[in-house]
């Protein structure tokens, strides 16, 4: 299908909402840090002949979000659309990417910036309103709050799960717990594994011209504590998912090449000296499940992407999943009768957060390194996103 040169990838540190990140515009910021690392990994911006760019949260100026993103980047010449999947946004990006390549694109670009702090809030006009007084929307809070098909929160998605699968407080704890020890295992070494895709950020100013800090790491995880786990009560009255069990918002980008034949991809891998394996795109599928039941839908989507690959799930060798609920991986691994704690290696969603349109991207990149240092192999992506819906992803290694 298309080829992702090894290393031509990157993602920022991810920052809990509010935090180190909060006052930059993500289209800026994305642009910012695209631009350092395309030359880091030696390939000119002009040199794409098809730039996406992903996005869940507006921003000043995302009207103009594509073609103003790419001339910042320094490829004028190029339109790029807004690719927007709410948490499917990055293997949307890269089917997108995929499809252009089947049309003749040589070498495409997809890049994600997404901020949850400070989410705006947008007024709806309504001149046939009592008055004319129109209807008001916080485009990031309201949207956690309710889905208008299903009429529910997003947490009400998981407890709903969790009901009906029969999964206790204590299971979700213990996954969330296995999964902090697995993002330990990234930091190990001196962030040795996050070393690989993960540069140190100069954190600018929202002017972009003056560095103001620091970020070598993910912003606000929190540790390891099972006697504070302990006393956590379920977030919903009678439900069973504390916070614990679900993922923060966040902030960051992330960045990918994606090219059309394996002797390119050789050609530009390893910041372009020609080194690291040929990491193939396999299959791409999604999927939505029923209502109100968004952590089951990765499920569906991974059946029919492995159908599509021609596989079963004992043929693959590494699994990375966005988990906004504990409950996700759990359901998941019981559906395909695996051990849930074979999964996400080296981290996931669950424990580095969630700034919407960059997390899957930061998954793939997090599952090519793992697959990687096994020595190759194929692995599988798969995320559940708003509307009861998900996407999976089949990549090859080796």
């Amino acid at each position: 299908m298309a080829f992702i040169p090894y290393g031509a990838y990157w993602s920022t540190p991810f920052a809990r909402w509010q935090g180190t990140l909060a006052h930059l515009n993500s289209v800026e910021f994305a642009a910012h840090v695209g631009r350092h690392e395309l030359a880091r990994i030696g390939v000119s911006a002009d040199s794409f002949d098809f730039v996406a760019f992903g996005q869940t949260v507006i921003q000043k100026g995302s009207f103009f979000g594509g073609p103003w993103f790419t001339g910042m980047l320094g490829a004028e010449g190029l339109a790029a659309p807004i690719v927007s999947q709410a948490c499917a946004t990055g293997a949307r990006l890269l089917s997108t990417a995929v499809g252009e390549i089947a049309q003749g694109a040589s070498q495409t670009l997809i890049v994600s910036g997404d901020r949850c702090s400070n989410g705006p809030h947008v007024y709806f006009p309504a001149p046939q309103g009592p008055g004319g007084t129109g209807t008001h929307e916080d485009v990031v809070m309201d949207n956690f709050g309710h889905d208008p098909w299903a009429c529910n929160a997003m947490l009400q998605t998981g407890e709903n799960v969790a009901a009906r699968e029969g999964i206790t407080t204590e299971e979700q704890h213990d996954l969330a717990l296995h999964r902090r020890g697995q993002y330990d295992d990234a930091l190990a070494d001196g962030r040795a594994f996050q070393r690989r895709f993960m540069p140190v950020l100069k954190v600018p100013d929202a002017r972009f011209r003056k560095t103001v800090g620091v970020l070598e790491t993910d912003e606000g995880v929190e540790p390891a504590r099972p006697e504070k786990l302990a006393t956590l009560k379920p977030v919903m009255p009678g439900g069973s998912i504390t916070f614990a069990g679900q993922t923060h918002p966040a902030d960051g980008n992330a960045g990918m090449v994606v090219v059309a034949d394996r002797a390119h991809a050789l050609e530009i891998g390893g910041g372009g000296g020609g080194g690291g394996p040929v990491v193939e795109v396999i299959a791409i599928a999604q999927a939505r499940e029923e209502k109100g039941f968004m952590p089951a839908a990765p499920i569906k989507a991974s059946i029919a992407a492995l159908d599509r690959a021609r596989l079963l799930i004992n043929q693959v060798d590494a699994i990375k999943s966005h988990n906004p609920f504990a409950v996700n991986d759990i359901t998941f691994a019981r559906a395909f009768g695996i051990d849930w704690e074979t999964m996400n290696n080296y981290g996931s969603s669950l424990i580095w957060g969630h700034p919407q349109g960059p997390t899957g991207l930061r998954a793939m990149i997090e599952l090519i390194e793992e697959l990687h240092i096994r020595g190759g192999g194929t692995g599988l992506f798969q995320g559940c996103a708003a509307g009861d819906s998900a996407m999976a992803v089949v990549l090859r290694v080796g």
